[in-house]
């Protein structure tokens, strides 16, 4: 069994695999400092996000650096005798191409944005497929558990603004001073975070509130009927 180990180091050493993990890993690591002070100021792209771009950010220059080595010889001149063939530019097309695909899963919800995360997993989950275009299927392994793990890891144990969920709640409902101090009990016993707020007063004594919330966890449908046929008052409540 040592003299297994022996050989799987002297393998990835000989291969510069331990040189090129590091860099994705300090890479990662880079981005979750920068992810934690942006999550610290309730920015919608946190910890996360920054973690696997940096992470792709990494193992694409990777592949630009040492990808397509085995096609220039030492002189620059490639394998197939043809000067100044540069075959990583299709790498850099491949990364701005991916972008307009990563875009399109980013929408705007009310004062929120949703779907960075997913971006960045897009854009990512492109440097992993040019790194086994390159032949690089070591570092494409490595990548892919380290942004599995990202993700798994910062979803069980989430940390600052990462671990609420942006949503929006619409009340309509007559305006009482019981029903406020109700509300105001809600919103501490849930743990709700208001950002944002519009309250409109209408003729028939009814107020209609739109508040733009953070959450620590999701209400379900059974908790909102039950809120309602405990509170009358309460005419209309969507989140």
């Amino acid at each position: 069994m040592a003299a297994f180990f022996d050989t799987l180091v002297e393998f990835f050493t000989a291969q510069h695999l331990l040189s090129y993990f590091l860099r994705i890993v300090v890479a990662a690591f880079c981005g979750a400092v920068i992810g934690l002070e942006r999550t610290k100021r309730s920015k919608e792209a946190g910890i996360r996000t920054h973690c696997i771009i940096a992470c792709a950010s990494a193992l694409i220059m990777v592949i630009s650096k040492y990808g397509f080595s085995d096609l220039v010889d030492a002189s620059g001149m490639t394998l197939a005798g043809t000067r100044g063939v540069d075959p990583s530019r299709i790498a850099a097309q491949v990364v701005s191409g991916i972008s307009f695909l990563g875009a399109g899963v980013i929408f705007k919800n009310g004062s929120t944005v949703k779907g960075l995360t997913t971006a960045a997993g897009i854009w990512a989950t492109a440097g992993v497929g040019l790194a086994c275009g390159a032949g690089m299927y070591a570092i494409a392994i490595f990548a892919t558990l380290l942004i599995l793990l990202i993700q798994l890891l910062m979803h069980k144990f989430n940390v600052g603004y990462d671990a609420f969920s942006n949503s929006e709640i619409r009340i309509t409902m007559v305006d009482t001073p019981e029903i406020r101090q109700v509300l105001r009990d809600k919103q501490k016993e849930l743990g709700i975070t208001i950002t944002s707020s519009r309250i409109t007063a209408c003729s028939d004594n009814t107020i209609n509130l739109v508040l733009q919330v953070r959450l620590k966890s999701s209400i379900s449908f059974k908790e909102v009927l039950a809120f309602m046929d405990e509170h009358p008052e309460i005419k209309s409540l969507s989140i």
